[in-house]
């Protein structure tokens, strides 16, 4: 497998805190950690992928230390965002999360890859096969990460065990249907407005054949949507009914949360989704130090 890096310079103008102000005479400045820009050659997809990766400082006094790893699907919208959330949470002055690998996946076929079936049908169910030709590549996807991307990521990197897998629109489609058919590929879960219309409702469907009454789903769970139409908007009801689904199943061990926000909207939603996502997965990671 081939490995390119290069150098990747943190614009960190672009989202958030430019520079952190020492909050006494004693602390010192935070600086950011350092970013990669890395491409890979996938043998399943036929392709070249780029990949970001945003990595912690290592303590020259502790290089043996791994570090939990985020996978964030749409990496060209998103992972500048994890990143930021990652660094501020996991700051000796906050500590709110541990230090955490950030691995962005920019798209070169989207629907191709984020899509679970091949579907020519839109948000309303009527044909469209201009914009959804070639659909349906998402198992092959999720091949990828697992027997490519994840490889040469814990090769190259301080990883430990601890894996999440995050997506938004369909990159939440994405990861809903990761869920249901590879369940031990990750830890956590962070599904962000999924497109649940896509093929008449199909997920829904699975999610409700899949997970059988009482099972044992040691796994954490987030999901949300936004104000996409209202109360009555297909996406609301849509999560409704996954929420409602899961929870009549009593999944032993299964940790969720599903959370709307009415006052955001389908591309503001991430903003706040994905850092209440973090502060869920590690509401109990500081009493566990």
């Amino acid at each position: 497998m081939k490995l390119l890096t290069c150098s990747f310079r943190w614009l960190t103008s672009l989202f958030l805190v430019v520079a952190f102000q020492a909050q006494s005479q004693n602390m010192q400045a935070y600086t950011f950690p350092s970013s990669e820009v890395v491409s890979i050659h996938s043998k399943l997809l036929n392709e070249e992928r780029k990949m970001y990766v945003h990595r912690p400082k290592v303590d020259s006094a502790d290089g043996n230390k791994r570090f939990p790893v985020i996978y964030v699907l749409d990496g060209d919208n998103h992972f500048a965002l994890l990143a930021q959330y990652v660094d501020y949470l996991s700051r000796p002055d906050v500590l709110a999360m541990p230090e955490t690998i950030v691995v962005g996946i920019p798209n070169t076929k989207r629907t191709r890859d984020l899509t679970p079936t091949n579907s020519l049908l839109n948000y309303e169910g009527k044909p469209d096969g201009s914009s959804y030709a070639g659909s349906g590549g998402n198992e092959k996807f999720l091949q990828f990460i697992q027997t490519e991307l994840m490889p040469m990521v814990d090769k190259n990197y301080k990883t430990g065990p601890y894996k999440i897998f995050a997506g938004h629109s369909f990159g939440g489609l994405s990861v809903l249907n990761c869920l249901l058919t590879h369940p031990d590929l990750f830890d956590a879960y962070v599904s962000i407005s999924p497109s649940l219309w896509w093929d008449k409702e199909y997920l829904l469907r699975m999610t409700d054949e899949t997970l059988k009454n009482g099972a044992a789903l040691d796994k954490i769970f987030f999901y949300s949507d936004g104000n996409e139409g209202g109360n009555n908007s297909f996406f609301h009801k849509n999560l409704l009914q996954l929420d409602a689904t899961i929870a009549k199943k009593k999944l032993k061990g299964f940790d969720y949360l599903y959370k709307h926000y009415p006052t955001e909207t389908h591309m503001t939603e991430p903003v706040v989704a994905y850092f209440d996502a973090l502060r869920f997965i590690f509401k109990d990671w500081e009493k566990s130090r």
